[in-house]
């Protein structure tokens, strides 16, 4: 995969005909970050790591979004509706060469390539923090977002057998997958 091409904002149009801007997460973003969270199916919450219809968690990344170590990234329709947020964070310490990722993309503009524009824009983003390694960990159902990934160029480098629990207390697999930027 290669990281170069557009560095957010841009404006890109998807398969579907559809053009989307993508741009840095931004201070007025709360209830727009909290509409993209309220509209996604129940399904998605059982397994999401930071929740995105909770006001003090999209406090949270809004005041996180000048970290160093950090990015985000949304896009937002013509309307002005965000219809996806992605992550990159860099980790600390011994792993400060791993960037992890994260994905979310409103259910009703899945299967449009915009998973795909948005994991090339943050891998990118990863990159320009000094990433040499980017992962990212979905559970093992998420097959949509395992096959946007290993188009990328990801690598599945482990399976952790119950190793995380839905929100209703089931376990499941959890799959990391890494991308070695060279």
């Amino acid at each position: 995969m290669t990281t170069a091409g557009p560095q957010a904002p841009f404006s890109v149009t998807l398969r579907n005909g559809r053009t989307v801007t993508i741009r840095p997460l931004d201070a007025g973003d709360n209830q727009a970050l909290i509409a993209l969270g309220a509209a996604l199916p129940e399904n998605d919450w059982l397994h999401a790591e930071n929740d995105l219809r909770s006001p003090e968690m999209i406090a949270r990344l809004i005041n996180a979004r000048s970290a160093e170590h950090w990015r985000q990234l949304v896009a937002v329709a013509p309307d002005g509706t965000i219809i996806a947020y992605a992550s990159a964070r860099q980790l600390p310490g011994r792993s400060s060469h791993v960037a992890d990722i994260q994905l979310i993309v409103d259910e009703s503009w899945r299967r449009c390539g915009l998973g795909t524009v948005m994991a090339r824009e943050i891998v990118a983003q990863a990159r320009a923090l000094g990433a040499a390694k980017v992962i990212v960990d979905m559970v093992e159902e998420q097959l949509a977002g395992d096959a946007i990934f290993t188009r990328l160029g990801f690598q599945h480098e482990g399976r952790l057998v119950n190793h995380i629990r839905d929100r209703q207390g089931q376990p499941h697999n959890l799959l990391v997958l890494a991308y070695h930027v060279e």
